[in-house]
């Protein structure tokens, strides 16, 4: 198994791309420490680990809160020994519109999305450089590459993208690998309340995709995985795009939005 003796800690692990990394790196040998928000939805991925026969671990966290991170690292660290690999996958999706969303939804798609990653990586840094082993796998997003709307979550998204690069580059020396991962758009819970309004959405997004659908969640844990394996070992400050070919084709998307405008 890819991640035999390991120990992850995936942020947002109660639903979505969170759920199906931390399903993924179990499967794989990883012992779990799932935290989210909420812990309900973390002990619900928990059971689905050790329903299969692996080990986790469900931790409540607010990534933006300091100290809940500190306690996080802590029981992480109580319950497993220790974590080598950090997947920062905590974010919301708010505001679309500058002179329309106000500053607290800044500051919320701020603190959660690119502070998030700060906290916990720098709660976490600390043991895998003692060690001189660990891997982080942030998720970013397309919005982080290019202008698509969003624009709070996008320049949060961005800015974890030059996060990573940065801290790829001062603890690669302990060998600390530091990678972000962009996906395109993936069917996950967030998407619920758009898809009562027009069950048909992902169908309209799939005509800009080249590969003809939207993502799913495994698609994403699959490639942290490959980033968090020793399979990786090589790599680091790699900015991985998972978008079924989105940003190498979007000619189709920008001819119809140039179209509804």
């Amino acid at each position: 198994m890819r991640l035999h003796d390991r120990v992850a800690l995936v942020t947002g692990g109660g639903s979505g791309i969170g759920q199906a990394i931390a399903e993924r790196f179990a499967a794989e040998g990883a012992a779990v420490v799932a935290a989210d928000r909420f812990l309900d939805r973390a002990a619900a991925t928990v059971r689905r680990i050790t329903d299969a026969g692996g080990r986790a671990q469900a931790v409540a966290v607010d990534v933006a809160d300091a100290a809940a991170v500190a306690s996080m690292a802590q029981n992480a660290v109580a319950a497993f020994g220790r974590v080598d690999l950090l997947v920062n996958n905590a974010a919301i999706a708010e505001g679309d519109d500058i002179l329309t969303f106000d500053e607290a939804t800044w500051n919320r798609n701020l603190d959660i999305v690119l502070k998030g990653v700060f906290l916990c990586s720098k709660a976490l840094l600390p043991g895998m450089i003692e060690r001189r082993y660990g891997a982080i796998v942030n998720i970013a997003s397309v919005n982080g590459l290019t202008g698509l709307g969003e624009e709070a979550y996008s320049a949060a998204k961005a800015g974890v993208i030059n996060l990573t690069q940065n801290m790829a580059i001062k603890y690669g020396r302990h060998n600390v690998r530091v990678n972000v991962i962009c996906p395109g758009t993936i069917h996950t819970p967030i998407w619920e309340p758009i898809l009562q309004k027009d069950p048909h959405v992902f169908e309209k997004l799939a005509r800009w995709y080249p590969m003809g659908r939207v993502g799913k969640p495994e698609d994403i844990a699959k490639a942290a995985l490959f980033l968090a394996s020793d399979d990786a070992a090589w790599i680091t400050g790699a900015t991985l795009t998972v978008d079924g070919g989105l940003t190498a084709g979007n000619y189709r998307m920008a001819r119809d939005l140039l179209a509804e405008e």
